[in-house]
């Protein structure tokens, strides 16, 4: 309102300006605007009413890398319905967790279940959470090696046997893929020969540029990412042995208004389910 003079006063001027609507005298004929202009001021002042007062404005999201194919839609949709804007970061859950503790502001944080719950005991976000969904582990291989048996328990126990390395990251999924390891029994034997990238890209990049018997273990909706660029995915662990990472978020109360509920409650509509199935996040149990 830099500039304004003779701003109209009382509630009606109070309900203008939360619109935005400067109510100036022409510098020309010091005269106030005429009525169609106060119309057109009121009508926008009304419409920011019925929304509920909400002006566009910015929401902080940290969230799992591995449901960003899902999540960039959702965001995208949001932006367009809301005119807000969302500033995203993907990270692995162990540095989501280590920003959280370390006291950093963010208006929403996606990540693991068993993350958020440990944020809650600390007092670092709300009470309220929306499923988001939950990712398997797929496996891939580079594109001109020959695909291992995973049809079963026992192909895929034989297929890790005989590779020459096995390759899964130091985040959610390859936590979770250490519980198969222990469940086949061949935890210790892996382990001499597994590389351990941070994250699910990195593993992806470790088997483009690798050689040999090599296999690899990251989130489904990661490997179909980048399946186009030198990956090829197997297919998901066999159903017996599959492992699903869930999904929530949750506001940590850091925003003053009210943009990070708006996006959590736009997180729960059946359309952002849609999108979120498109990019491979299976909907939550």
């Amino acid at each position: 309102m830099r500039g304004a003079q003779n701003q109209e006063a009382g509630p009606r001027g109070r309900i203008l300006r939360a619109a935005g609507v400067h109510l100036a005298r022409s510098p020309n004929s010091m005269k106030p605007f005429g009525h169609s202009s106060l119309r057109r001021a009121a009508f926008a002042a009304i419409s920011l009413l019925v929304s509920g007062g909400a002006m566009p404005a910015d929401v902080s999201v940290l969230s799992g890398g591995a449901i960003e194919p899902g999540l960039r839609p959702v965001i995208s949709a949001f932006e367009s319905a809301s005119g807000d804007r969302v500033r995203v970061t993907f990270n692995p859950a162990p540095q989501i967790a280590a920003r959280i503790e370390a006291g950093e502001a963010w208006d929403v944080v996606i990540a693991p279940v068993a993350s958020l719950d440990r944020f809650a005991a600390a007092g670092r976000i709300g009470d309220r959470r929306v499923a988001v969904g939950r990712v398997g582990i797929g496996v891939a291989v580079r594109a001109d090696a020959p695909a291992p048996d995973i049809a079963d328990a026992d192909g895929l126990r034989r297929s890790l046997l005989a590779a020459d390395s096995v390759v899964f990251n130091r985040a959610s999924t390859g936590i979770a893929f250490e519980g198969v390891l222990r469940r086949l029994d061949i935890a210790a034997l892996i382990d001499a020969k597994a590389t351990r990238p941070a994250d699910g890209a990195a593993v992806m990049e470790h088997l483009t540029n690798g050689h040999g018997r090599q296999i690899g273990f990251g989130a489904i909706t990661e490997i179909l990412l980048l399946q186009d660029r030198g990956i090829r995915y197997v297919g998901p662990l066999p159903s017996a042995l599959q492992v699903y990472t869930s999904y929530a978020a949750a506001s940590t109360g850091a925003s003053p208004g009210g943009t990070a509920q708006r996006f959590l409650e736009h997180l729960a509509r059946p359309a952002t389910r849609a999108l979120l199935e498109a990019g491979g996040v299976s909907p939550a149990p």
